[in-house]
Order: structure tokens, then sequence, then C-alpha cells
């Protein structure tokens, strides 16, 4: 993974300006590891509205994205595989799409790729800046009591067995 992941850096370096997106916020500092996520409310692909708050008391992973990202679509297929390994274990997956087309761009992609994920609609970057996200992709890992734990920037391979046993560890906590 570590080879993986030193891959990933150079890569990201040398793409960074084909993915980066502001990352000024009007709203205060980035929330970091260790703080309380800042609760937000985004609708999902059918229009309703989500809040982050409602999913305390599971490990939330917390995938900002775009669907004309290369290192984005290259990390869904994982995600989709982790969501289905975890599916009914104190767990939830939220992703967020920073796509200006919204519902028709994330549904066409979602079409052509087979995949599928929980994801919300936050095309006018507001809970990105929130977040202090300065490219895509940016997770973040939420623990049971709504504390972030990890910020994973770039893609990850995620349902690799380290991942997965460490996400299991944090909902024992």
């Amino acid at each position: 993974m570590r080879k993986n992941f030193r891959s990933f850096l150079v890569f990201l370096l040398s793409t960074s300006l084909l993915v980066m997106v502001p990352a000024c916020s009007k709203e205060g500092p980035a929330p970091r590891v260790g703080s309380v996520a800042p609760d937000f409310s985004l609708n999902d692909l059918t229009g309703k509205p989500v809040h982050l708050s409602e999913f305390r008391g599971k490990v939330v992973l917390l995938n900002f994205w775009a669907t004309w990202c290369p290192p984005c679509k290259e990390e869904v297929p994982s995600l989709s595989r982790l969501n289905a390994a975890m599916t009914g274990q104190g767990f939830r997956m939220l992703t967020v799409s920073i796509d200006d087309g919204g519902s028709n761009a994330v549904e066409s992609f979602f079409r052509k790729t087979g995949y599928r994920l929980p994801t919300l609609l936050d095309s006018g970057g507001s809970v990105g800046k929130m977040y202090g996200i300065t490219g895509v992709p940016e997770t973040f890992i939420l623990d049971r009591h709504g504390v972030i734990r990890k910020k994973v920037v770039g893609p990850l391979t995620w349902d690799d067995p380290s991942v997965i046993n460490y996400l299991a560890e944090l909902q024992k906590q």
C-alpha cells in the first residue's frame, strides 16, 4: 500500500492543476483531524436532503469527488466494493460530488460505469469549502462520535483489507 501511496503522490503533484478546486473559505478554518466534523445538509441524487448528523453512532467515510476527475474515477470501483463489504456493520459511506452538472452528470457517470455510490450534490462547492478541500478526491473518516480520525488526499484502494480492518476497529471505539 505504501508503494501505491508514493506513486499516487507523484501522480498527484504532476496533475494537481487539473483537479484543483478553490479552497478559500469564509466559513472559518477547515476542520482538522481530531476535531468534530462540521454538520451540513446536501441533497442526494433524488433531491432528498441528507444531514451528516443523521449518521452519529456510525463510522462515516466522507469522500469528495467529481466525475471528470481521473483519480476519482480510479477509486470508484474500490469505494463501491468497500460500501458493499461494510453494509449493515455500523458504517455509512457518503460521497459528495462537486460536479457542476449535478445529478445528471453523476447519474450519467453511474450508467456508463455500472457502479453506484451513495452520493450527495455540492455543485456550488459550499461543503467542500467548509471542509477546506484542496482538490479531489479528498476523504474524511469520521468515528462514531463525528470526530475526524483520518484525512486522505488522493485516491486509495478503499477495499484493501488494512482499510477494512481500520474501519472495523473504529466501530469498536
